[in-house]
């Protein structure tokens, strides 16, 4: 299997279909780390998915919960992934218009890091759907592939006054000595489902947590992190293109114990969710 993955469509009367080669335009995604059947915040990525699926192109929530109950049957028990619920606009068959359908892409999980270089001279945030995850996809693509050429792992996108937001694929969070940071979420932000359990934990366990707008300057030497399903917690080791400083990862390894610890198995049986090499269903 390539890194693309398997593509199934659901219907809501007669189940999954494998996706077909026509082009579609994506306009919801969202994905999540799947090890041996065992996922972080999977609830949290089905009301991020819903409410965005509601704001892009109207579709009822419980058309959205129909959808997921079957999405979390398919995914697979064993092996690890990095499947994707997508919302995408197909032709449609008859006529100029379009139809929309509700799919998942269950692809091999990438290598994951425990570190992340980030290249900070990125123009101003390029994004026109910033608050959902799918639309800017290519365009983040894109970017984070110039970052990559720069010698980076990831890409800080700022506002046009220069307040630090996030990167193409992750939260960014930061102490301030005992106090952990997330930037102010009137900002154009997506909505981490990461950065949302990292806040949750550290306010139950009193720690201060600050939502606050700060540029990169305010950055030097202080302990960063970007993070997201994937990869999890990963601590800014450089900051490329700036003559910024990293702060020493002092809380990362015993917040990384913490993550590791927050995996749960997936509801539902493990008949019903073949792997992908098994995937019985029919071709069109």
């Amino acid at each position: 299997m390539d890194a693309s993955g398997v593509v199934l469509v659901w219907r809501a009367a007669s189940g999954w279909w494998r996706a077909g080669p026509a082009p579609v335009r994506l306009l919801v995604a969202d994905s999540w780390l799947l090890q041996q059947g065992r996922v972080r915040g999977l609830d949290l990525h089905r009301q991020r998915f819903r409410a965005a699926c509601e704001r892009a192109a109207g579709v009822p929530p419980e058309a959205v919960d129909r959808f997921w109950a079957c999405l979390v049957d398919r995914l697979p028990r064993t092996g690890d992934w990095f499947p994707r619920a997508e919302l995408v606009a197909a032709a449609a068959r008859r006529g100029n218009g379009r139809r929309l359908q509700l799919r998942l892409r269950i692809r091999p999980a990438p290598v994951r890091g425990d570190a992340v270089r980030v290249w900070t001279p990125a123009p101003q945030d390029p994004r026109l759907s910033p608050r959902i995850k799918g639309p800017d996809l290519d365009l983040l693509a894109d970017l984070r592939a110039r970052a990559v050429a720069a010698g980076a792992d990831e890409v800080l996108l700022r506002t046009r006054f220069g307040y630090a937001l996030e990167g193409a694929t992750a939260s960014m969070l930061w102490w301030e000595g005992g106090t952990l940071c997330l930037p102010d979420p009137a900002l154009r932000l997506l909505p981490g489902v990461t950065a949302a359990l990292l806040g949750q934990a550290a306010a139950d366990r009193d720690i201060p947590v600050r939502r606050v707008r700060r540029r990169l300057a305010a950055l030097a030497g202080r302990e960063v992190w970007f993070v997201n399903a994937l990869h999890g917690i990963r601590p800014v080791v450089a900051w490329v293109g700036s003559d910024l400083r990293p702060g020493p990862a002092v809380h990362a390894a015993q917040w990384r114990d913490w993550w590791d610890d927050r995996a749960e198995p997936l509801p539902g049986s493990p008949a019903t969710a073949l792997p992908p090499a098994g995937v019985d269903v029919p071709a069109r």
